[in-house]
């Protein structure tokens, strides 16, 4: 065992100790309880980041923010299946006009809030409408307005064609018209799967069943989620406390009695931007690196990195390699994956002119082979793929510097260093976002990269229906002539996705978990109506 580790884990079990001793008392409440009150419900253990500091309100990220998940409390139209297809939930039919600028969306007659009051058309015309103009989370600029037909029919105009926007129906919490004020995310009213019965702020969280829900009843009553940081995490699982807790790799060697370790395979991706053009001032900002500008660098780095070793050194091995974005979606393009190769990571670097000198380090035209690369100083696991990636590249000859920085500073300094970030979603908007060139800067948002082939195959993808939609999606990773691969631009090199680690306690069946997407937090529980005590 590592030192570090070792310090860890000892700070863990007086923790842990120390949570025995003051829940005594529940124990004794524990045991007193009735079989079937110990066989409904669960508390669940995630990070303190799942706290939604805005409240349960889709208008400020509830479901729909960064780190999607479906909403426990209010319903949506439309859910995405295992496979990532669509199924309708409050919707009962769907439909696009030709030009896709209209959606016509029938949904159910049976549905009441949890204030008794009935879902309609005008319900989830006002909640799109309110997201639209309230949201600072996500981008509605594609919906012009939404507008109830009758009772039950709702249109959405587009601004444009957005053959993706089932995906996005998949997310938003539909809210209540009649009981929607700025304080609706303390206490909101919905039609889902659950009610929002308690929240401690910076505590927990207690869901209960919502006895009118018009779908299957779920065999789990009662859901506490409690926010804490990992090692307190690890400390309940050892005492006992929880029945589902959130880990990472750095506690999984652990043997807790009572629990198994469980792995959820995840589009939670890490990747590294690598600008694409030279360095430059753009609009009194400073853009481009000259070393990833060229090709050759960007080419040899992808496939002179051993991305299995990386999971291991980095990951104890839960992870696995990924190339692209979008692993595993159905608009995953596979042309996007390389196997590993330093011998000609090298040739390709001796190709394009980086010799390598004395002190080991490449150049070419008197330009050493060396760049930075930042990682959010907060974060252990980027911080450790970060020092891993330079050590790795050291082989290649080229130099890279690792540096913490802070996310108010990195986002505009990534546009000329790279960067270690996060990724993942149930959408391919997320390919639009990182690929896509943007009207003001001609160049794409989050590192500078532009290949005008690229862009015509996502803006064709809008006006497609959503199947033939993501064929185009994979062209533009990789057509056989141009793309986002390694043998296109590879703007980006891409490392490993996330396991999302728990450990379960013995009994608890939590079901098939569909892909997670960013973000080891609220997703676990988009199947929560599936999860059951097993009684043997």
């Amino acid at each position: 065992m590592k030192r570090r580790q070792w310090i860890i884990l000892t700070g863990i079990f007086i923790l842990a100790g120390a949570i025995i001793s003051s829940c005594g008392k529940q124990e004794t409440q524990n045991k007193n309880k009735s079989l079937k009150e110990q066989k409904d419900e669960v508390i669940v253990t995630m990070p303190v980041t799942s706290e939604p500091e805005a409240g349960f309100d889709p208008a400020y990220g509830w479901g729909a923010g960064e780190h999607v998940h479906e909403p426990l409390i209010q319903s949506t139209l439309l859910v995405t299946t295992k496979d990532l297809k669509i199924e309708k939930d409050l919707a009962t039919d769907y439909s696009v006009s030709d030009d896709g600028l209209t959606w016509n969306v029938k949904i159910r007659k049976d549905v009441r809030f949890t204030d008794g009051q009935k879902l309609t058309a005008d319900d989830v015309a006002f909640t799109y409408n309110n997201i639209k103009k309230l949201s600072t989370v996500n981008d509605f600029t594609m919906l012009k307005r939404a507008r109830a037909v009758d009772d039950y029919t709702v249109e959405f105009e587009m601004e444009k064609p957005f053959s993706i926007w089932p995906y996005t129906m998949a997310i938003v919490g539909i809210v209540p018209e009649h009981a929607y004020d700025k304080n609706y995310g303390q206490s909101p009213i919905g039609s889902g799967r659950y009610i929002l019965k308690q929240w401690d702020k910076g505590q927990q969280v207690i869901f209960t069943v919502n006895p009118d829900y018009y779908g299957r009843e779920p065999e789990i009553k009662k859901i506490t989620v409690l926010f804490v940081e990992e090692a307190e995490a690890l400390a309940m699982a050892m005492s006992g406390q929880a029945d589902l807790v959130h880990t990472a790799a750095l506690y999984s060697e652990q043997k807790i009695k009572g629990y198994q370790l469980t792995a959820v395979a995840s589009v939670d991706n890490r990747g590294i931007n690598m600008p694409a053009v030279p360095r430059q001032e753009k609009n009194g900002t400073t853009i481009g690196n000259d070393v990833t500008s060229d090709l050759a660098i960007r080419q040899a780095v992808n496939i002179g990195i051993n991305r299995d070793e990386m999971i291991a050194h980095v990951l104890n091995g839960y992870g696995t390699p990924t190339y692209s974005v979008c692993d595993k979606m159905p608009w995953y393009n596979s042309e996007a994956e390389v196997s590993y190769n330093k011998e000609e990571a090298k040739s390709i670097l001796e190709k394009a002119g980086w010799k390598t000198r004395k002190t080991g380090i490449r150049e070419k035209n008197g330009i050493k082979a060396e760049f930075i690369v930042m990682y959010n100083p907060e974060d252990s696991v980027r911080q450790a793929l970060a020092e891993d990636f330079a050590n790795q590249l050291k082989e290649l000859g080229i130099l890279v510097k690792t540096e913490g920085v802070g996310w108010d500073k990195a986002y505009e300094r990534a546009l000329s260093d790279c960067l270690v970030w996060g990724w993942g979603a149930h959408t391919p908007m997320e390919l639009y976002n990182i690929y896509h060139s943007s009207k003001d800067t001609k160049l794409a948002e989050y590192s500078p990269y532009y290949n005008k082939k690229v862009d015509e195959y996502m803006d064709e993808a809008w006006n497609a229906s959503l199947e033939d939609s993501y064929e185009l999606w994979q062209k533009a990773q990789w057509d056989g002539e141009v793309g986002i691969t390694q043998d296109g631009d590879i703007p980006w090199i891409w490392l490993c996705n996330v396991d999302h680690l728990y450990f379960l306690k013995e009994g608890l069946e939590i079901g098939e978990q569909k892909i997670h997407p960013h973000g080891h937090g609220w997703s676990v529980l988009n199947n929560v109506d599936e999860w059951k005590w097993n009684k043997k």
